[in-house]
């Protein structure tokens, strides 16, 4: 098995791991501020790349468009197709990887995806790819984590911990920084807008905090498994200390925010 292959693989089954869904709800509220922004209407043709249960996908399919939702892990795809079930809504699902997408090129009006495709481990394939299968005019929406804030910080903790990584892959948290997003978006839109703004959890207390990331976060619950007693104490010292330096405290409990840049470009076309 070659390394990228490996690769792919190890994503997949770190990505299976806990209870996403939970984390999942506490996104929605941003997956609908997207899908508002982007003026979705009726017959729309949406695609959602790195759709995880499909937050995107679901905002996108209330407002009448018709939609695809695409993920690398299968446990994803099936907690999108048991919800869209549930929600009695028609999202046609499949697995993907956004750096190969199964599409032919110009098919959807817009291609979006939310804190999903900037995990992928080559980010100018991942560019290449939302705009190849967006319609002349169309538009490629994004929303990605920043360094700044509790996520970009947690990242850095959970690398410091996790097995050694290849040096050639960038953080996927330089999908936050606008410059890059205009660097990696060059030559293939027409124009970029990339807004920054925060996103906030909040938790009854700190503790309730860690619980809900050891839970529901696939990276730091395959680092646990693979780590000594000893190690998994220390990072959750480490992870404990982190949120109640970085956190607000509010009436019910602790609040930690994150950064994220809100991206939408647009592809050449005639309705540009």
């Amino acid at each position: 098995m070659d390394a990228r292959v490996q690769m792919t693989e190890a994503v997949k089954w770190m990505w299976s791991l806990g209870d996403y869904e939970r984390i999942a709800q506490r996104l929605m509220p941003y997956a609908e501020q997207l899908a508002e922004l982007l003026g979705i209407v009726p017959g729309m043709r949406v695609l959602d790349v790195a759709a995880g249960n499909g937050n995107f996908a679901i905002a996108a399919a209330r407002r009448g468009a018709i939609v695809t939702a695409s993920d690398l892990t299968p446990h994803m795809v099936e907690l999108g197709v048991a919800r869209s079930a549930a929600d009695g809504l028609d999202i046609a699902w499949c697995e993907a990887d956004a750096e190969q997408l199964p599409f032919d090129a110009d098919q959807f009006d817009l291609v979006a995806s939310l804190f999903g495709a900037m995990f992928a481990p080559r980010p100018e394939r991942v560019a290449s790819e939302l705009f190849r299968v967006a319609k002349p005019g169309g538009l490629v929406a994004m929303a990605n984590y920043a360094e700044a804030g509790f996520l970009g910080e947690f990242s850095r903790l959970l690398y410091r911990y996790g097995p050694a990584s290849p040096s050639r892959y960038e953080s996927p948290f330089l999908w936050g920084d606008a410059e890059v997003v205009h660097r990696r978006f060059a030559g293939l839109a027409a124009r970029v807008n990339v807004e920054p703004r925060t996103l906030s959890f909040e938790f009854g207390s700190a503790e309730d905090a860690l619980e809900t990331w050891e839970a529901t976060n696939g990276p730091l619950i395959a680092i646990v498994s693979m780590s000594t007693p000893e190690t998994v104490a220390a990072l959750r010292r480490e992870a404990s200390q982190l949120i109640m330096s970085i956190g607000t405290t509010v009436e019910r409990g602790i609040r930690l925010d994150s950064r994220y840049a809100q991206v939408v470009a647009h592809k050449p076309g005639p309705r540009t």
